[in-house]
C-alpha cells in the first residue's frame, strides 16, 4: 500500500466572481501544500460558482471560465504551487461541437480540470446530467464521455462530478474497470434535511462496489435558494468512514490514506466500456516516507434532533445572500408572532444584531399584546428599533374603498409592506420576508404585505417547524439581556387565518394536521383520492387542495429562500397559474 496525503477543499465560491474564486483556490492550495498534501481537490464549478443557470448559455461567460482556468494553472505555478496537482471544477465548452437539435447552444460542459506545473493537464466533463428537482442540467450542458485518471506516486486516482456518483454505471463503473485506487468526486450538492446520512451511505456503497476508496468534496455556503453544507468525506475501500469535514463551514480536510499501487503501466489512452480514459502521470515512484497524522472526524448532530442543522442552513442562506449581494444590513417587520421573531433571530445570528433593523408598526387595528411582544423581542436580541405608525397609510387606503375585518387586516399588513419597501429604498437595507411555507402553500400570506422582501428565510419551513426551530434557538445561547431571544408569548398557537377564503370551508385543523396534509400533497403529488385513503378527511383534503392550487400566482411573486426539504415551493415544484385541474 502507498500512503498519500489528500486535501479536500470545502470552499464557498460566489457565482460570477471568477477572479475571487480563483484567489480562493490559490489560498487553499497554499494551505494544502503547507500541510504536506500530495493532491488537493476543489468542488464542482468552483471557478464560476454554482449554479450558474442561464449564464452557461452565454458564450462570453464560457470563454471567461476557460481562460480563468488556464490563468489559474499559471498563477499556481508562479506562486510556487505548480508541484501540487490541483483538481478544480469549471465551465468548459465541448470542442468541435456544432449546433445540435435539442442540446444547449454553444455546447457548454460542466467540467473538471487537473492543473499541474502551470498547465491544464486533464479535462473531463460530467456525464450524468440531473434534470429533476432544482436541477436543469439538460438545459445547460452537454454530457461528457471520458474518465480522467491521474497517476500520482504510483497510485491511480479517477475523478467524476456529483451526479456521476449517484447514478449506477457511467464513470463509477469505468473507474472500477480502470483499476483506480481511489475515486474522488467534485460536488455542488444542495442541502436537504437528513441528506448527510444518505450521502454517507451512498459513498460507502460505491466504495464496496468498486473496491476502491471514495473521496467526496462538496462546496459550502448559500446561493439564492440553495444552501450547500459541505460535509466532505473520505471512506476506504471497505466503506469505513475515514475522515469527515464540518457542515456549513469552509474547511480544508487533510487526510492520510493508504491506497494500492497501480498494477499496469499507464497507457496514454485506454477504453473502459463506453468511456475513453484519459491519463496523466505525475510520478510512478512512491512518496517519500512521512509521519501520518490522525484523521479529522467532525462530530455529527444528534441523530434524534436535526433542528440545529436546519437552523444552521437557514443562517447560512441569509448570511451569504446578504454578503454576496453587497448588503450590510437587513430590515425585518416584527409583528409579535413566531414567524417574524424567528426571522429576526436568524438574521441576528447571520449578520449580527447591530445590522438588523426591526420595524414596529403601531396604529389602528394593531394588537397591543403583539406590539409588546415585538418590543420585547427587540430588547432581548438588541436589534435596531424602528418605529413607524401606520394610521396615516391606513386612512388613505380606507378612504378609497370599504373593507371588512379580514380586508382591514390585509391592509395593515400591506401598510407595513409599504413602509418596509420605502425604508429599503431610502437606506439600502435588504428586506427579509417573514412568511412560512404553510402560509405560502395555502395563500394565507397577504399580497404585498408579509410577502414583501428580497429573501425569505422561512420559505421552506412549515409552521410547525417554525415553532420547533424557535424553541430550539431559545434553548441555546441566551439573548442580549440573558433571556431566550424569542419571547415565549410569541410562540402561542393561533387559529389558521384566511381559512374561510373559500366557501364552504371545513373546520380549521390543528397545524400538525394541516402541515402533514400539505407535505403529502406538495411533497409527493398525491391526489385527492390518495390523500383521503391515507386518512385525511375528504372535505379537508378538497379544501386544502383548492387553497394550494388557487395560490400559485402568489408563490410566483414570493422572494427566494433557503431550500431545506426535498421539495420546496420554488424550482422543485412548477405548476401553471391558469389551471382548472382538480387533483
Amino acid at each position: 500500500m502507498v500512503q498519500l496525503r489528500i486535501a479536500l477543499a470545502q470552499v464557498n465560491p460566489v457565482v460570477g466572481d471568477l477572479e475571487g474564486n480563483c484567489d480562493s483556490v490559490v489560498a487553499y492550495a497554499r494551505e494544502a501544500s503547507d500541510a504536506g498534501a500530495h493532491l488537493v481537490v476543489f468542488p464542482e464549478m468552483v471557478v464560476t460558482g454554482y449554479s450558474v443557470e442561464d449564464l452557461a448559455l452565454r458564450d462570453g461567460f464560457v470563454s471567461a471560465s476557460t481562460k480563468a482556468t488556464h490563468r489559474l494553472a499559471e498563477r499556481l505555478s508562479a506562486a510556487g504551487l505548480g508541484h501540487l496537482p490541483t483538481v478544480i471544477g469549471f465551465l468548459n465548452r465541448k470542442e468541435g461541437a456544432g449546433a445540435r437539435f435539442g442540446q444547449p447552444s454553444g455546447a457548454p460542459q460542466n467540467s473538471l480540470a487537473v492543473l499541474h506545473r502551470g498547465r491544464v493537464r486533464l479535462v473531463s466533463a460530467k456525464h450524468h446530467l440531473p434534470n429533476y428537482g432544482v436541477f436543469d442540467e439538460f438545459r445547460y450542458f452537454v454530457p461528457g464521455h471520458t474518465l480522467p485518471v491521474l497517476r500520482l506516486h504510483g497510485v491511480d486516482f479517477a475523478f467524476a462530478i456529483c451526479e456521476d456518483l449517484w447514478q449506477d454505471g457511467g464513470p463509477v463503473a469505468a473507474a472500477a474497470e480502470a483499476g483506480a485506487g481511489m475515486l474522488i468526486t467534485l460536488n455542488g450538492s444542495p442541502y436537504e434535511r437528513h441528506k448527510d446520512d444518505v450521502r454517507l451511505g451512498l459513498c460507502q456503497r460505491r466504495a464496496r462496489e468498486i473496491g476502491a476508496a471514495i473521496g467526496y468534496v462538496n462546496m459550502t455556503g448559500g446561493q439564492d435558494d440553495l444552501v450547500f453544507e459541505g460535509d466532505s468525506l473520505i471512506v476506504d475501500a471497505d466503506g469505513e468512514l475515514v475522515a469527515r469535514a464540518a457542515q456549513f463551514e469552509e474547511e480544508l480536510l487533510v487526510t492520510d490514506v493508504s491506497l494500492p499501487p497501480a498494477e499496469d503501466s499507464a497507457d496514454e489512452l485506454t477504453q473502459a466500456g463506453d468511456f475513453r480514459i484519459v491519463r496523466y502521470t505525475v510520478s510512478d515512484q512512491p512518496a517519500a516516507p512521512y509521519e501520518s497524522r490522525p484523521p479529522v472526524l467532525t462530530p455529527r448532530r444528534d441523530p434524534l434532533n436535526d433542528l440545529g442543522e436546519v437552523y444552521s442552513a437557514l443562517v447560512t442562506g441569509v448570511r451569504d445572500h446578504v454578503r454576496k449581494n453587497g448588503f450590510t444590513s437587513v430590515l425585518v417587520g416584527v409583528s409579535g408572532g413566531a414567524d417574524s421573531a424567528l426571522t429576526a433571530a436568524i438574521a441576528a445570528d447571520a449578520v449580527g444584531p447591530e445590522h438588523v433593523h426591526a420595524l414596529i408598526t403601531p396604529g389602528r387595528g394593531a394588537d397591543a399584546g403583539a406590539l409588546e411582544r415585538a418590543e420585547d423581542l427587540i430588547k432581548r436580541q438588541d436589534l435596531i428599533r424602528r418605529l413607524h405608525p401606520t394610521d396615516g397609510l391606513l386612512d388613505a387606503l380606507e378612504s378609497a374603498f370599504d373593507s371588512d375585518d379580514e380586508g382591514r387586516a390585509a391592509l395593515l399588513a400591506q401598510a407595513r409592506g409599504a413602509l418596509l419597501t420605502a425604508l429599503s429604498r431610502q437606506e439600502g437595507h435588504l428586506v427579509l420576508a417573514t412568511g412560512n411555507k404553510t402560509e405560502l402553500a395555502t395563500g394565507m400570506c397577504a399580497h404585498y404585505g408579509d410577502a414583501v422582501g428580497a429573501y425569505a428565510p422561512l420559505k421552506d419551513c412549515w409552521k410547525t417547524l417554525v415553532w420547533e426551530l424557535a424553541r430550539w434557538r431559545n434553548a441555546q445561547e441566551a439573548g442580549a439581556d440573558g433571556r431566550p431571544p424569542i419571547p415565549e408569548a410569541s410562540l402561542e398557537r393561533r387559529p389558521v387565518s384566511g381559512w374561510g377564503v373559500l366557501d364552504p370551508a371545513p373546520a380549521r385543523p390543528e397545524y400538525e394536521v394541516l402541515d402533514g396534509l400539505l407535505d403529502a400533497y406538495i411533497g409527493t403529488d398525491q391526489g385527492v383520492a390518495a390523500l383521503t385513503a391515507a386518512g385525511f378527511a375528504p372535505d379537508l383534503v378538497r379544501h386544502v387542495v383548492r387553497l394550494v392550487d388557487r395560490a400559485e400566482h402568489k408563490r410566483r411573486q414570493y422572494p427566494p429562500g433557503p431550500k431545506i426539504t426535498r421539495r420546496n415551493l420554488g424550482r422543485d415544484r412548477r405548476l401553471p397559474i391558469t389551471n382548472r385541474w382538480m387533483a
